[in-house]
């Protein structure tokens, strides 16, 4: 019995840690509630039973309803059932994941590639992977949050450094590089909350000057810049020893991969925990994501419409021009970030607001997402709603 009631008080304190956590999140407008969203064709999507035109998703292409990616996943479906099965050491390493890798590694100009089954686990196990306790990371401020706890599982050194800011980055790799045995610098490629590219043939001069490996998240950036190959084809001089990104974003599914050297592929395949004990990717994401790349390859047009559209509503709202499919409207409070939220979906469009611990506090905003799939009409639609909101 007694048991049983230490079971009940143990219930009951949890419980009541998570209300008291919830009540203060909800005191300073930082708490989050699951909308269930319908995604539609084109840029549609359905939530609470409205249709609203979607500024909000990462499918910057439109491919998640491409009928060429949707008939492979089919395929693939039909031919090897729905889930892989097991890890890829085992038997999960279904013949279209190599096929992937292949295509991917040609894309991206080097030997080899590795799969994931998403960013998240990508970064949390490509980081750990090459680096250890006696090793240094130095992370742009704003990477994404999958990079820093990568970095936070390896027990190496970690500092920021200012966004974007290579001489901030330059002092730290003077100050710290030789206590370190190895050095890792990893940003984002398109930043995933700002839109901006980082300057990744200044931080590659800077990484081979100190002996230190580069790491660029590209999720944001392959399909939409780079003439669809990602932020490094804006780069060419650049040297960047670990290219990843993610097929959940203009690829239209889902996954992750990294691109390297093939001793650098065939050691993470071995070692990276989020490959060796993780079930493989579902055959059919994988026959989606090689569609999907030959229609990137296939339809310039396509991949330059995102760009050109997020560029139209800068122009529009006299903001710097976008330099990706994302464009920020920094509006500072998490409170009004919501009720700009609110009222455009009042007026038939959705776009999330985004708030800390996302983005730095302080810095709430709508971020705008543009894919191919929008018309130029929807977008004069959403500048002229989002104009009375911008700061003064």
């Amino acid at each position: 019995m007694r048991k049983v009631g230490h079971r009940a008080r143990v219930t009951d304190s949890l419980t009541a840690f998570a209300r008291q956590k919830i009540d203060e999140l909800t005191s300073v407008s930082l708490m989050r509630w699951l909308k269930p969203t319908a995604r539609l064709e084109g840029a549609m999507v359905e939530r609470d039973g409205r249709r609203l035109v979607s500024f909000s998703c990462n499918d910057y292409l439109g491919l998640s309803h491409h009928p060429k990616v949707k008939a492979a996943a089919l395929r693939a479906i039909e031919t090897y059932g729905v889930g892989s099965g097991a890890s890829r050491l085992v038997t999960g390493d279904n013949p279209l994941i190599e096929e992937l890798e292949a295509k991917l590694a040609a894309l991206k100009g080097t030997e080899a590639a590795c799969v994931f089954g998403s960013g998240y686990l990508a970064n949390t196990g490509i980081i750990p992977t090459f680096a250890g306790s006696k090793d240094l990371i130095l992370v742009d401020e704003l990477a994404h949050a999958c990079i820093w706890a990568g970095a936070k599982l390896s027990g190496a050194e970690t500092l920021a450094f200012r966004h974007n800011d290579m001489a901030d980055l330059a002092a730290k790799l003077a100050e710290r590089r030789p206590h370190a045995q190895r050095a890792l610098i990893a940003t984002d490629g398109v930043f995933s909350m700002d839109g901006d590219l980082a300057p990744l043939d200044e931080i590659s001069r800077l990484a081979q000057r100190h002996d230190a490996w580069l790491l660029s998240d590209d999720a944001h950036g392959l399909g939409v810049v780079g003439g669809g190959r990602g932020s490094a084809a804006l780069f060419p001089d650049a040297k960047i020893d670990l290219q990843m990104g993610t097929l959940s974003k203009a690829v239209g599914g889902y996954g992750a991969y990294v691109c390297a050297t093939k001793p650098a592929i065939d050691f993470l395949k071995t070692r990276a925990r989020t490959v060796v004990y993780t079930t493989g990717l579902p055959p059919a994401n994988a026959a989606a994501a090689l569609a999907a790349l030959e229609v990137i390859a296939g339809e310039p047009e396509r991949v330059a419409r995102p760009l050109a559209l997020a560029q139209r509503l800068t122009a529009a709202l006299g903001l710097p021009p976008a330099q990706s499919a994302v464009v920020p409207i920094i509006l500072g409070e998490a409170e009004t970030a919501l009720a700009a939220a609110r009222d455009l979906e009042a007026k038939g469009l959705l776009a999330a607001a985004i708030r800390p611990p996302t983005v730095p506090k302080g810095t709430s905003r709508l971020r705008l997402a543009f894919s191919a799939e929008h018309t130029e009409g929807q977008v004069d639609q959403l500048a002229e709603a989002v104009r009375p909101w911008l700061p003064a």
